[in-house]
């Protein structure tokens, strides 16, 4: 009884949601679709009454008209062989609404796609009595010229003699496929957006450009519409006469890409925000440019005063003084050297101060700790300087009996030459002693 309870509360549950889930799906749909992407934003200024163009010009949004379905959307199949000669050839190829081009005659009525390919999104490659020559990597692309879309799809496919060795996995890059020689056998490549598929008969009314102008505050999606459009041709015109006769957007717009809006007489009220929308449903394409238009004032066109002619009394033996400007400027070396060599001079001598400073605060800092060292320092001069000077005086006293004893030799010497006798023999050694006694 339980168990039911619940698959009822489920079965309850799932439909509930599946509404709700639609619901929130066609409502992200809308808002994505009416929704557009600003790509450009431009500042334009002009004079009153000029005429101003507003450039918008998109390559993506051309219209040829000349059998577009028949060229622009293709699919083709192409294989690597790995052996012999590692080789890519192309197997088919299909466009929108042609027929299949088989491009090796061994695969005809072997290998094709469905004639529903466009239509439903499904591009798989079928293979009839597979072969060993048939394995190799297969690559399915599908190009889109006009939307500028491009994709591919890659397989593996290799061929087996074994039943029981057939296989499909995934290994990390592309699928592989294992099948029985000789078999059937069906390469994906599904693909079924809205922009592969077959469009619908007004496949013109998918490409469409406004114009709009927005007042300050206002949000774009509450703009004023100004034109309107489509790749059909047709062009809608919205506000006053006189408005729809001075914003307009070439005919030729569609068939060169260039949806500018001209204005003409421009005015102070023609000023504001601009924008260009560009909407191409089938491609996905939902871009929107601004341009913030500013209005100034007319141009007034003035006339240049008339030169006056030289008179022809003018003194012309007088030479004018010449008109000269003297500009001194300073060689940049020494400009650049001499405040350097003030300020390293001023800085030298700052540090020199310093250290003389820390040098005597130190010195008296430490007589102030330690009195009995200087004490101490100062017996210990006195007491050398005391036996300095008593040293001096025992030389003092060596030195003196040598000297006397020369001077009295040379007394000696002197007497004899002045008294002109007789040398007497005298005995030095006696009369020194007699001196010295």
């Amino acid at each position: 009884m339980r168990s039911e309870r619940e698959d009822f509360i489920l079965q309850a549950l799932l439909f509930i949601h599946i509404p709700v889930a639609c619901l929130f799906t066609a409502a992200s749909a809308q808002s994505d679709s009416s929704s557009s992407v600003v790509v450009a934003g431009y500042n334009v200024s002009a004079p009153a009454g000029s005429r101003v163009v507003l450039q918008c010009v998109s390559g993506r949004m051309v219209w040829t008209r000349d059998r577009v379905r028949d060229r622009q959307r293709v699919v083709h199949w192409d294989m690597f062989r790995a052996h012999p000669d590692y080789a890519m050839e192309r197997v088919l190829d299909m466009f929108s609404a042609g027929d299949q081009r088989i491009y090796n005659s061994y695969n005809l009525g072997r290998v094709g796609l469905s004639p529903t390919a466009f239509r439903d999104g499904n591009f798989s490659l079928v293979i009839k009595d597979v072969t060993m020559n048939d394995r190799g990597l297969y690559s399915c692309n599908l190009h889109h010229l006009y939307c500028h879309l491009y994709e591919t799809v890659r397989v593996q496919l290799n061929v087996t003699k074994s039943r029981r060795k057939e296989q499909r996995y995934w290994d990390g890059q592309k699928a592989v496929y294992v099948v029985l020689l000789g078999s059937t056998v069906v390469l994906p490549c599904i693909n079924r957006r809205n922009v592969w598929t077959d469009w619908s008969d007004e496949e013109e009314d998918q490409q469409v450009v406004h114009w709009d102008r927005q007042s300050a505050g206002v949000h774009h999606d509450r703009a004023d519409r100004l034109v309107d459009m489509y790749a059909s041709g047709e062009q809608r015109s919205y506000g006053p006469l006189f408005l729809q006769r001075k914003m307009n957007i070439s005919n030729q717009a569609f068939s060169e890409g260039d949806f500018s809006l001209a204005i003409s007489d421009l005015q102070p009220t023609d000023q504001g925000m601009y924008s260009c929308h560009l909407h191409h449903h089938y491609c996905g394409l939902h871009e929107r440019r601004e341009f913030q238009v500013t209005v100034e004032p007319p141009v007034i066109p003035t006339t240049l005063p008339a030169k006056a002619l030289p008179s022809e009394d003018k003194d012309t033996t007088k030479a004018e003084s010449p008109r000269v400007i003297n500009v001194i400027l300073p060689d940049q070396r020494h400009h650049f050297l001499l405040p350097l060599g003030y300020v390293l001079t001023t800085f030298l001598l700052l540090v020199f101060i310093i250290l003389i400073i820390i040098l005597i605060t130190r010195r008296r800092k430490i007589k102030e700790f330690y009195p009995q060292a200087s004490m101490s320092d100062r017996s210990s001069r006195s007491q050398s300087s005391s036996e300095e000077f008593e040293m001096d005086v025992a030389e003092v006293n060596v030195c003196c009996p040598e000297e006397r004893r020369l001077d009295y030799k040379n007394n000696l010497l002197k007497e004899k030459v002045h008294m002109n006798t007789q040398p007497k023999v005298i005995d030095l050694d006696k009369e020194m002693q007699k001196f010295s006694k």
